[in-house]
């Protein structure tokens, strides 16, 4: 005899997907579901949506741990990204357990978890997809600058000081230093140190430059981790996938996270694309940060995205590829790129 109290809501990760990789289980009856796995979700994918379930995951910048933080993060997922595609992000559905022990979306059982629905988008038109075809144009990144420009005119003031933004870089910059450093034998230490070093001495002795850039109001609470596969070139670009889980780390210059999606467009071996991106974007905002602090920002997020490509290797799975080892080169490659660029801008205070 079934009863309430006898019902198991210890329901796994794994049992989740189960159910979540089962077309049967959704009301439109899909042929298929695909899955994609990130770091820090599963997306389950139909023909018209996609379905995002957070890991039961803690890290240094965000705890998943339980149903409650799970649920807040998904609800400031939605909130932040509608910001930007407002009808891609469609709202929550509990997953429930009803008193069979049968899961269900959004039945009138216990709720064991909540998924971030949204609307899918043609993978196709990602703008990584767009600039390996060879079908991005500038004209595209002339929409992109123009979207995101518009975007940061209407976001709200911040209130962060001096300090504590140059606080954030510090820390990065030390994490940076010590996570690649761990990896010896698979990165080159001195220039690891040297671009540490320099990212350190720029906070130093370009106290006025920064200062200018948070007293003009270019601090925003931006998107966060703004890439080329988070962008969908549509008519109207559409950019997903804000990054929820830390005010801190949306909090950027608005020309930091442009020069960012610039880096990430250059690594993709499109400098065309990434030189009319900052051009556009520095027109269309009439804003013009001295040259050595956009190439300052580049090569502090290629050390940063070069910290988080080798620390796939702490996963199992991702050791037997050199994959990310490769990716981690590439961005130290860009970053002293960028290093030596600084040099050759004659910006006055160098």
């Amino acid at each position: 005899m079934s009863s309430i109290a006898s019902i198991n809501y210890d329901v796994s990760e794994k049992q989740k997907c189960q159910f979540l990789q089962n077309p049967s289980n959704y009301s439109t009856k899909p042929a298929r579901i695909d899955m994609i796995e990130t770091h820090m979700s599963y997306v389950f994918l139909d023909n018209a949506f996609a379905y995002k379930l957070k890991k039961t995951i803690c890290n240094e910048y965000l705890d998943f741990r339980t149903l409650e933080l799970r649920h807040y993060f998904c609800e400031e997922e939605v909130r932040l990204n509608r910001r930007l595609a407002p009808d891609v992000y469609l709202g929550l559905i509990p997953l429930t357990i009803n008193t069979k022990g049968v899961l269900e979306f959004a039945g009138i059982g216990k709720i064991v978890e909540w998924l971030v629905k949204m609307r899918r988008l043609p993978a196709e038109r990602m703008l990584d997809k767009m600039i390996a075809s060879e079908l991005a144009t500038e004209q595209d990144m002339v929409h992109i600058a123009k979207c995101l420009v518009q975007f940061y005119k209407k976001l709200s003031p911040i209130t962060i000081t001096y300090a504590n933004w140059i606080h954030n870089f510090e820390h990065e910059i030390e994490q940076n230093k010590k996570i690649l450093n761990h990896y010896p034998r698979l990165l080159p230490k001195l220039t690891v140190l040297k671009l540490c070093t320099e990212h350190q001495y720029a906070l130093t002795h370009w106290t006025p430059w920064l200062k200018q850039r948070l007293h003009a109001g270019r601090v925003v609470e931006g998107h966060g981790d703004l890439r080329p596969e988070h962008i969908c070139l549509q008519p109207e670009p559409v950019i997903i996938d804000s990054l929820e889980f830390s005010a801190q780390l949306r909090i950027t210059d608005s020309a930091d996270e442009i020069a960012y999606l610039a880096l990430e467009c250059e690594r993709l071996n499109a400098p065309k694309l990434a030189h009319a991106l900052i051009e556009n974007y520095q027109t269309l905002a009439n804003d013009r940060p001295p040259p050595a602090l956009l190439h300052f920002y580049q090569g502090f997020r290629a050390c940063l995205r070069a910290r988080i490509a080798i620390r796939h290797l702490e996963e199992k799975k991702f050791r037997q590829t050199t994959q990310w080892q490769t990716r981690a080169l590439h961005y130290l490659q860009l970053a002293e790129k960028h290093h030596h660029a600084i040099k050759s801008t004659n910006d006055p205070e160098l």
